[in-house]
């Protein structure tokens, strides 16, 4: 894929909450939405949601591009806890955003420190 990015699951809650800074929103909303299958199990898995709460959330996801959790993915996410502590669905995150060659874009930056190779962007920082 190359040149791209990836957009984690609190910025697209965010994003869909109107919650995002006018400049973060005006870049997230302008980016051909790209997820992994890790933010579609997250958003649409959400415990307690109204119908009409999930229905801009499968709007998103049914137009948003997956990037799947391939083998190589999982290889990937061996290799990141083996030396860093991290939750398995960062790790997976990170190892999407790795293997794909894409920036992610995150408001959790702290969660995704010290991974090789890994650019983050903050949204509230834009």
């Amino acid at each position: 894929m190359g040149k791209g990015f990836l957009i984690d699951t609190n910025v697209i809650i965010d994003a869909l909450n109107n919650a995002l800074p006018q400049k973060a929103m005006a870049f997230i909303m302008a980016l051909p939405p790209v997820i992994s299958d890790i933010t579609r199990m997250e958003l649409l898995g959400w415990t307690g949601a109204t119908p009409a709460q999930l229905a801009p959330v499968e709007a998103f996801t049914s137009k948003a591009t997956l990037l799947p959790i391939s083998e190589t993915v999982i290889l990937k996410v061996i290799d990141i806890r083996k030396v860093k502590k991290i939750k398995l669905g960062d790790a997976i995150i990170a190892a999407t955003a790795l293997v794909n060659s894409v920036t992610l874009i995150s408001r959790n930056t702290s969660d995704f420190t010290n991974i090789a190779g890994l650019t983050v962007i903050d949204p509230y920082t834009i």
